[in-house]
């Protein structure tokens, strides 16, 4: 996930309790006893694997879209695993194809690679000390985020299932994203794909048309081991708002002389906190903005010519999305036309749509997420924090999860801070509950 904000809104929401019996209502449809036997066999055996990858990768970090060196050990493996391997799709995307020996449906597995521009301070044997440029400038980088450990459970996932080939109904497609978390380097354009958007615009969930698709994200704030589960939204929607407000530059002592976009731009601040309170119905579904950066001026003397903000808009409805960039829009332009100024208003580059899970899909899914969780799952509140794995789910049905990876030995911190961490013990239960939804649906279709 891109942004803190969604860590501490998931930790703030999980106070729900484990259900004891969360699939009773629904249909007990999960795989044989034969197939969680060779699953677990499977997983038994490359556990350890897994846990190497994960160290591997997490000493190695990349940025988005500098996801080389990972890219270049998935695609090394899968082809090993005896698949069809696809590179360089949406960037460093890599995609692997699993044919089953009986026909069926087609599933998709998603990871997530990339790092962020944080200094590591875990104090572990393997800790992070890479350097690169982001945003032009060198920065240190972390795995800060668990998508080392995302990717080194697929990998998991991948050479479990490719042992099970011939008696899986269908195909599965593993999908190693790139740039989830933005990009490193500004976009040449407002426009700019990256991540799933741009995998999706390459035609990942095509040739097979892909008829579902899964992921999971690791969270320490649950207990290692739990499954974190919820129908429908789950995730915000995020949009960068960017505003410029251009005036005009005088003296500070003759502020007549010329147009303040300073006092402009603080009058836009304070109209636009009626967003969210006076123009979305939010008893249908919460929604936050938040302006973060305000920059303009040189000096205490100087009206300057412009002031730049930039804030971040999150809903769980993409109708109250549209409207609420209507409202930012028009309350930005109009309050600095009365001021005699101008004001630009884009959104973008980072955006993402709400991530829903399809709420048929998630019923049908329950009984394996808990079989593979031995019944340690919970109902998570929504989360103002965004994923783009809901580019996959506006093409197919998905279902994004959450894993538990909290150690119970020690503290870490939180997603995207210097400190974070995670149990390397939740690894099979990660790579059972991506193994088990997949072929549950599979064989269950």
């Amino acid at each position: 996930m891109p942004t803190a904000s969604r860590h501490t809104a998931i930790r703030l929401g999980l106070l729900a309790a484990v259900l004891a019996n969360a699939g009773s209502t629904f249909a007990e449809q999960t795989v044989s006893p034969d197939t969680a036997q060779q699953l677990d066999q499977g997983i038994a055996r490359v556990e350890s694997k897994v846990v190497a990858w994960r160290r591997d990768i997490h000493q190695n970090p990349e940025l988005s879209g500098q996801e080389i060196r990972t890219s270049k050990l998935v695609a090394d493996h899968l082809r090993k695993l005896g698949m069809k391997v696809t590179t360089g799709v949406g960037g460093h995307g890599v995609v692997g194809l699993l044919e089953g020996g009986l026909p069926g449906k087609v599933v998709a597995l998603r990871a997530d690679m990339d790092a962020l521009p944080v200094q590591e301070a875990t104090g572990l044997p393997f800790a992070s000390k890479a350097i690169a440029k982001h945003m032009g400038k060198d920065s240190p980088v972390m795995h800060a985020c668990g998508h080392d450990a995302h990717t080194a459970i697929l990998m998991g996932v991948a050479e479990v299932l490719a042992g099970m080939k011939a008696q899986i109904p269908g195909t599965i497609k593993f999908i190693f994203q790139p740039a989830e978390e933005g990009f490193s380097e500004m976009p040449s354009s407002a426009d700019a794909q990256r991540g799933a958007q741009a995998m999706v615009t390459d035609g990942v969930m095509e040739n097979p048309k892909v008829d579902a698709v899964f992921g999971l994200h690791v969270a320490p704030v649950i207990p290692s081991g739990v499954i974190g589960w919820r129908s429908g939204p789950i995730l915000a929607s995020a949009d960068t708002v960017r505003i410029t407000v251009e005036g005009k530059q005088t003296h500070g002592a003759a502020p007549w002389l010329g147009v303040d976009p300073i006092v402009t731009s603080a009058q836009i601040v304070s109209a636009l906190q009626t967003v969210v309170s006076r123009s979305l119905d939010i008893t249908k579904e919460p929604a936050v903005f938040s302006i973060g950066s305000i920059n303009g001026g040189s000096r205490e003397n100087i009206v300057p010519d412009s002031v730049e903000m930039l804030g971040t808009l999150r809903t769980f409805n993409e109708e109250m999305r549209t409207g609420a960039k209507e409202r930012i829009t028009r309350i930005a332009q109009s309050t600095a036309t009365a001021n005699g100024a101008k004001a630009e208003v884009s959104f973008g580059p980072s955006s993402y749509g709400v991530t829903s899970n399809d709420e048929t899909l998630t019923e049908a899914m329950l009984p394996a997420l808990k079989e593979a969780a031995n019944g340690k799952i919970m109902q998570v509140p929504k989360a103002a924090g965004a994923e783009d794995f809901s580019e996959y789910q506006q093409v197919a049905p998905g279902v994004f999860f959450i894993l538990g990876v909290k150690p119970e030995d020690r503290p870490v911190g939180p997603p995207h801070s210097p400190t974070f961490d995670l149990d390397e013990s939740s690894f099979p239960v990660g790579m059972r509950s991506l193994a088990m939804v997949a072929l549950t649906y599979l064989e269950n279709n």
